[in-house]
């Protein structure tokens, strides 16, 4: 009697012998879920008393060392660097989750209806999208700033229209390749609807690499949000904000002021390289030719 040894799902068998990338992710996911936890819990740390209020300045003396009582020191205002960095985690991820998701919201739809219809309203988006990706992302995002304010919202809009053109080039390339499959020329054979074949039989096929390009998008933009923070155009003042912090920490930089300058640049750094090897892991699992090579070469 032969015994037959089953094979385990793909997805456990890719994670029984990682490869260098897949343990790279891991990493992204661990870093990625840290900054999610402080994020999340940063006000009920603050309830408990084990962060102090951002915002509180007068109690503190200014410019102190790292010490017991405040773990990265204080800045030049008083504030608590260390609880400045922790509510930090909270408005970056607040801004790029929500810009991430407006330009998804807009560009996944535009790429699948140009891509399906063709014609001149495909010709017309294709040379929009252009026009816009063409133009550098924190230029235009800090144009946008100008016109819109400050504010978690307002950032969110200046930030998100450069990724637009992103979701729209990738998911309109693969609705073009997808739409002559055999199942789509069927779906319209039975009299389905344009909104039918889009939303049934299209939209799961041609948002694979969605994913990878949220999680990449969202390490740049928290870059972004640094960069339009730096310039003061970012969040409101009262906001604790990477960005703005490292603005106000580089005029006591050439005295000797270090901790206000490095723990926010630190977890800035931080949490883009969590994403980033997060979304660079995520490749492997939507491209399998790319996972196969991997294979390869380990």
């Amino acid at each position: 009697m032969t015994i037959t040894k089953r094979q385990l799902p793909t997805f456990l068998r890719f994670a029984k012998s990682p490869n260098l990338s897949q343990k790279l992710m891991v990493i992204g996911l661990v870093i990625t879920l840290f900054f999610i936890f402080l994020a999340f819990f940063a006000p009920v740390f603050q309830a408990w008393g084990w962060l102090q209020n951002p915002k509180e300045f007068l109690s503190n003396l200014p410019q102190q060392p790292p010490s017991g009582e405040h773990w990265f020191g204080t800045s030049r205002l008083g504030n608590d660097v260390f609880s400045r960095t922790v509510f930090g985690a909270q408005a970056a991820l607040q801004v790029v989750i929500l810009a991430t998701a407006l330009s998804m919201v807009i560009g996944v739809p535009l790429g699948m209806v140009s891509g399906y219809l063709g014609g001149r309203l495909d010709k017309v988006l294709l040379f929009l999208m252009d026009s816009i990706y063409t133009l550098p992302g924190l230029l235009l995002s800090v144009t946008l700033a100008f016109v819109v304010g400050r504010g978690i919202l307002n950032a969110a809009i200046a930030i998100s229209i450069a990724y637009v053109p992103q979701y729209y080039r990738v998911v309109r390339n693969h609705t073009v390749s997808v739409k002559t499959e055999v199942f789509i020329e069927a779906a319209q054979a039975m009299g389905a609807s344009t909104w039918i074949v889009l939303s049934r039989y299209l939209f799961f096929n041609v948002i694979q690499s969605v994913p990878v390009l949220f999680t990449l998008n969202a390490a740049d933009a928290i870059l972004v949000l640094g960069g339009l923070g730096f310039l003061g155009l970012g969040l409101p003042e009262e906001v604790p904000e990477w960005g703005h912090d490292l603005k106000q920490a580089l005029e006591a930089l050439p005295t000797g002021i270090w901790w206000t300058t490095l723990f926010p640049g630190l977890a800035m750094t931080c949490m883009v390289v969590g994403l980033s090897l997060l979304g660079e892991g995520l490749n492997e699992f939507v491209n399998p030719r790319l996972r196969r090579e991997n294979g390869i070469r380990k």
